[in-house]
This record gives structure tokens, sequence and C-alpha cells, in this order.
């Protein structure tokens, strides 16, 4: 023990025990029994293992200065610290040290507290062994970390230095690698590399379809600056220049682009991507189901499809959006229709029983056009069944048993309208017959059922017929004045509407009624007005039978339909009083405006004329007023090469005149209507035939003289040939000059008419 005095007497001597001897009186006080007398100490046997001999720092233990009162008289015997053994923090107790001599009966005087270590000073503390790094002063750790970071700061700057004007490092444009490397050189790398994909093709796929596109001839180019421009400049954030050299970064190609061109590569190459869903479905070929396997849809966006290629093409193949549509019916659903529906319906033939034993079959062959199918929405599909198709099969075979209704009718009896009776028929009834069709294409066997028969009333019944009211003359208008060809056809088509039967409230039309007037129906070839000039054509001459039919309607009180007048005025129809058609585009139409009576046509033709009636109730009166003929126009002239086209004609002034319709009740004179109807007639054009002039033979001589050989003169005394006189077919000219548009022809002027010539 070392002992170490103190400067004075208030000094209390502090007493340093060797390590050996403070390890020695650890073993002992951890030997030791707990004593009860020293409630201070606190025992820590789990920890005295935890400290070793050797490692164990010497502890020093302060010796508290006692008052002086208190004190005992100074000896130079020395105080005597014992050792304070340190648990480390994280036990919560002291280990109390015994004395170093074994215990006497005396107990030692009452030593100062025990004075908690320094922190960090335990062997779990920053000095501790867990923490061998606790020792080094935070003053070089600080240096050692600014050096580092200044290191840092270095390098940072030295490598944003030597890039300086360089693409920034890990850039990829289309794949290609241009990371530091200057713009032009750059560039350079990428026109090598980039430019020769404008002209190879690119393999396209658009769902399940594919097809290849060369850019170039797309419309498609390479902006070269604006592609460089994406490169940006070098990074600062030392965080994407420290990521830059462990990834890439693709700033893709700007293109230039022919939208026209690139869209119509795109449809070339796609058109057959868009295509609309196939739905399962069963269809019958000779009377075999085959089952059609469901298929998705496609649809494409062409305008999407065109920006897609447009920015990925320098990546290589390119893959299209597509959407697609899906089906509704399923496999399952199908074959189920196939198995349940379809094959028994084609099992045998389908046979319906008429009057007589008469039998109508439907052949297993034609089920097809009976039966079909339709998705219902559930993935399976519904039988559609077509009774129309069947009646159209089956009705012929059955159509010798049937009796059709005759409807009522009225003829004309010794001058007078008289009703002859309709008859009922009796026709099967294809609808009753057929209800049980479905059930019929289900049954394999058995397939024979009876044809249900009905009356059937006609369409116009004998009561009916007798309430039309047909029994006067409401309405009469005759003309002649025809040829003979004229003739034959007027006649021909008045016998078509003879005893035609106009309904309340019905629309007749000529035309309608008549249907073709041609060769085949016993037409022949007669005059008409074509190009504005007289001509020739089979049918010709029906105008006049529409004049004379419009005219009885117009006093008939009926309603004006459609009617067309004649170009051209021809004398022998009343002016702004007539009528022309045409097959296929002028018709004369008119309505029957009574809502109970009916109107029967009755038409009368002889070789010079043709006269139309309508019978019906007389219900009104009709007045007609024809206005005066003004603003005359003078005809021009044709010349036409002589022959069987050339009709000739003087021509005729043209004119505007008006009618007026007055219709009044006939039981009370009450004016119903007053309508005017003004018409302009165009000039009927002069036309004159010419024969051109006969070319002289050989052995003749040229007018003005002989021809002699060299073109000598002619002989003496032979004077010159007269011209020959031009030969024309030709009406008689009509005046030259025009009249004044306020004069008009005097009542008793002629006006030039040219018989057979119609509007047809």
């Amino acid at each position: 023990m070392t002992e170490t005095p103190g400067p004075d007497e208030s000094s209390a001597p502090t007493v340093s025990l060797a390590a050996t001897e403070t390890a020695a009186a650890e073993t002992e006080s951890l030997n030791a029994p707990a004593s009860p007398e020293t409630p201070d100490t606190i025992q820590s046997a789990d920890k005295s293992n935890d400290i070793a001999s050797s490692d164990a720092p010497t502890a020093v233990i302060p010796v508290v200065k006692v008052p002086s009162e208190q004190n005992p008289p100074a000896s130079d015997a020395p105080t005597e610290q014992m050792p304070q053994i340190t648990v480390p923090p994280a036990q919560a107790a002291t280990t109390a040290m015994p004395p170093a001599s074994p215990p006497s009966a005396t107990p030692p005087p009452a030593g100062p507290p025990p004075v908690a270590p320094p922190p960090g000073d335990g062997p779990g503390g920053p000095s501790g062994p867990d923490k061998p790094w606790s020792n080094i002063p935070k003053r070089t750790i600080a240096l050692v970390l600014g050096g580092v970071a200044a290191v840092l700061v270095v390098l940072y700057a030295a490598d944003l230095a030597m890039s300086s004007g360089e693409v920034p490092r890990g850039v990829t444009i289309a794949g290609i690698e241009i990371g530091g490397e200057s713009r032009g050189d750059a560039e350079a790398i990428l026109r090598e590399e980039l430019g020769p994909r404008l002209d190879s093709p690119v393999t396209v796929t658009a769902g399940d379809t594919s097809g290849e596109i060369v850019p170039s001839e797309a419309g498609l180019g390479i902006d070269w600056d604006a592609t460089l421009d994406r490169v940006g400049s070098q990074p600062l954030n030392p965080f994407s220049r420290l990521a830059s050299f462990f990834g890439n970064d693709e700033v893709g190609v700007v293109s230039t682009r022919d939208d026209a061109a690139l869209a119509a590569s795109i449809d070339l190459v796609t058109a057959a991507a868009a295509h609309e869903p196939r739905e399962g479905n069963i269809v019958f070929e000779d009377g075999v189901p085959v089952p059609v396997t469901p298929q998705p849809g496609q649809r494409l966006d062409a305008e999407a499809a065109s920006d897609v290629f447009a920015d990925r093409w320098p990546f290589g193949d390119v893959s299209l959006p597509v959407e697609s549509v899906e089906v509704t019916v399923t496999r399952e659903g199908l074959d189920r229709a196939l198995a349940e529906i379809a094959v028994p319906a084609v099992a045998s033939d389908l046979v319906i029983t008429g009057h007589d034993g008469t039998v109508a079959m439907l052949p297993r062959q034609d089920i097809g056009a009976v039966l079909s199918f339709a998705p219902d929405g559930s993935g399976g599909l519904d039988p559609q069944y077509h009774p129309e198709a069947a009646i159209g099969i089956l009705a012929p075979q059955l159509e010798a048993t049937e009796t059709e209704p005759k409807d009522a009718q009225i003829v004309l009896d010794g001058g007078r309208p008289a009703v002859v009776p309709g008859t009922k028929g009796n026709l099967v009834d294809w609808d009753k017959t057929l209800e049980s069709l479905p059930q019929l294409l289900a049954t394999e066997d058995g397939r024979s059922i009876e044809a249900v028969y009905e009356t059937a009333d006609p369409e116009l019944t004998t009561e009916a017929a007798e309430k039309l009211g047909i029994n006067e003359v409401i309405g009469e208008f005759s003309s002649g004045g025809f040829e003979y060809a004229s003739g034959v056809n007027i006649r021909l088509a008045a016998s078509e509407i003879n005893g035609a039967l106009v309904k309340p409230g019905e629309t007749f039309s000529l035309n309608g009624y008549t249907g073709p007037r041609g060769a085949a129906q016993g037409y022949v070839e007669s005059g008409i007005i074509e190009a504005g000039r007289p001509g020739k054509a089979v049918g010709g001459g029906i105008s006049q039978l529409a004049t004379t039919l419009y005219n009885a309607s117009y006093f008939a009180g009926m309603e004006d339909v459609d009617h067309t007048e004649h170009s051209y005025y021809i004398s022998r129809y009343p002016a702004a009083r007539e009528a022309t058609v045409y097959e296929g585009a002028i018709d004369l139409a008119f309505r029957n405006p009574s809502e109970t009576t009916g109107v029967l046509i009755q038409t009368i033709g002889t070789d010079s004329d043709i006269t139309v009636r309508l019978w019906g109730t007389k219900t009104v009166n009709v007045q007609s007023i024809t206005g005066d003929r003004t603003n005359y126009t003078s005809p021009n002239t044709i010349t036409l090469p002589a022959g069987d086209s050339c009709i000739a004609s003087s021509g005729a002034q043209g004119f505007t005149v008006t009618d007026t319709r007055i219709v009044t009740d006939v039981n009370t004179g009450a004016q119903i209507s007053n309508k005017t109807r003004t018409v302009r007639y165009d000039p009927v054009p002069v036309v004159k035939c010419v024969s051109p002039e006969r070319e002289p033979s050989d052995d003749e001589p040229a007018a003005g003289g002989s021809r002699s050989e060299g073109g000598a003169a002619p002989e003496p005394g032979g004077g010159p040939a007269p011209a020959p006189a031009e030969t024309e077919s030709e009406a008689p000219a009509a005046p030259e000059t025009e009249e004044p548009a306020a004069a008009r022809p005097s009542p008793g002027d002629f006006v030039p008419d040219f018989p057979g010539i119609e509007d047809e």
C-alpha cells in the first residue's frame, strides 16, 4: 500500500491500491456473505464474473473531510481508502467492497458514501470495449470527416469539369450509347448507326396480324437537333452523377412525320387487324348443321397506332395497340344448341296434308331457311324460327287446294253502273298451321300435320261496293285529231284503265295503273316531242289520253296531285288545261277527295277520238276560265338533213296563259275553291329538212364550165352551167319578225297543229 501524505491537516490523504491488491479485495468481497449490518452495500454476484482481474481499473475513492471539531487528533497514521468497484450502468446496484483485513469485533468507523464514477468510464460506456472508437477525440473525428468531404468535393468538381460540354454519362438514344461524347461526335454516331434504320423494314404486329413498314417510305424522318436537345446538360445533382455510373438514361428519338403517308402505311399493314367478333353460330349446309366457332374481334385506333409507330420504330419491332372485342357465345353453349336443337331439326322432312290428300313437303335440306340461331346473352344460342320462309316453300304446293276470294265489281250494264257480287274464298291459314313448327322440328319422327283452312272475304265485298254511290257521271271529256299509230296506243292504254275503281281517299296514277308501255305490251311507234323537236318512239300518243283523263277528273272535282303540261302548245287541247306523260318520269295522278263515295273510270275509244267518263256521286260543279295569251315569243330555226328522222315544221309562237278553276257545292252553290294556274308554252321551232347537194360524176362538167385535163378552159361557145337548185322539204315558214310583246293573234287566227306529236 502506498501512502500519499496531504499538504496540510485539512487535506485527506488518498490511498491507491495496487491492481493485484484491488483484485484480491474484490475477490474477497464477492466471496463474503452479505452482512445485514451493512445495508448500504449491494452485492452483485452476477456481475462479478464479468470483470476480469487483469482488466479492472484502479478504483480511487476520495476521503471525505471531517469537520475539525469532530476529527480525532492528528495522527501520523494514514487513512486507508477501500477500493470501490463500479458496476456498469446497465446494473441497478453498486457492489460494496469489504475491508481488506478480516472482520474485527469492532466495526470500522463509517466511511464516506460511495461516489459514482464519471459517465463513460464503465465497461459498457463509450470508452468500454463495445465502442473502441469512443476513445478517439471528437476533434479527430471531425477532421477525418471533413477530409473525406473535401475529397468528395474535389472528385465531384473534377468529374464535372472533365465532363463539361459532353453528353451526360449513361445517355442512350434508341439503344445507342452516346454518354461522354461531345454533341458533334454524338450526332455523327447517331447518323451512322441510326440513319440506316430509316430505310430498313420494321416488323409491325397488331393483335393477331403482322406486316412490315419501311419508316422512310411511311413519311418518317429524324429531327437530329431536337433529338440531341433531349439529352440536356450535365446534371449538377451529385447523386444523379453517381447514379450515372450504374445505369442508362434512354431519351428516345424525335421523328419528323408525314401524317398522310404514315396513315396510309399503317392502313396497309393493319387492314386485316380490325375485324368484328365472330359469334358462335350454327349454319346449315345441304341439310347438315355446321358449328361456327366463336372468335373474338379486334378494334384498332389508327391515329394511336400511327403515334406508337412514330415513337417506337427506332427500337425495332413495334407492337401496335389493339382492343379485343369479346364474344358472348361460349363453346359449351354452341355444342349444347347443336346437339339439342340443330341436329334433331334436320332428322327428317316436314309433311303437311291439305284438301283431297294433297301433300306439301318441307325437305330436311331446306330446314336451314326456316331455322337460325342468335346469341341468348348467357353464353348460349336461341333458336329463331321463320314461318314466312316455310310458307314460301309450302304454300305453292297447296295452292291448287285453295279458292281465292273475288272482289265485287261495278260494271256498266246497259249504260248504267251495276254491282257484280263478290265471292268468298277458302285459303290455308298458315299462321295456325305452323303454330307448332318449333315442336315439330324438335321431334325426329312423326313430322306430319294437317293444313288448317279458313274462309276468306274479298277485299271489296258486295255490301261495300253498293255503298260507294257510283250511280251517275260526274266528269267527262273527249278529244280527237290523232293519227293512226297514236290511236293504236291511245285505245290500248284506255282499255287498261277502263273499269278502274278509285275508292274514297285513294289516289289514281296513270303510269302506276298501266305499267310499262313498250312493244312487249303491244304499243307501237308514234310521234313524240324529243330534244325540243318532233320525233318518234314506241308508245307515242298516250299524252292525248292523259289530257282527256285530266279534263274529266278536272270537271269531276278530283284533287290534282301531279300533272305536267306539254312544253309546246298543241291546238287540239285546251290551253293550260292539258297534260303529258312519260314512263318513269312524268305522271298524271289525281285523288278522290270524298270520304264515302268512290269513282269509276270509263273509257270509250274510236278510230278518231277518245272519251273518258268518271262515275260516282256528283257533289260539286266546276267552272274553267281561260285567260288571255300574253308574252309571245318567236321560234328559232333548225336545219336537219332530209330523211326519215327529220319532220319538217313551220313552227309556232310561244306564249303564257292562265286557267282558273272554280269549284262550288252542287246543292248550295257555295264556292269551295278558286285556283288559278299559269302556264308558259315554248315556241315551236321551225324545222327545215335539207337534202345534201349531189356530187357530179367524173364525165359530167363541173358547175361553171367543162373540165379538161390540166385545168383547161371550157370549150368555146359553152356558157357556164347553172348551179343546181337546193332542194328541201319544208313547211311554210313562220314570220321572221317578232310581234311586240303586247300583240296577240286575233280570235280567228290559226295556231299550227302537228298531228301525232306528243310529249311521251
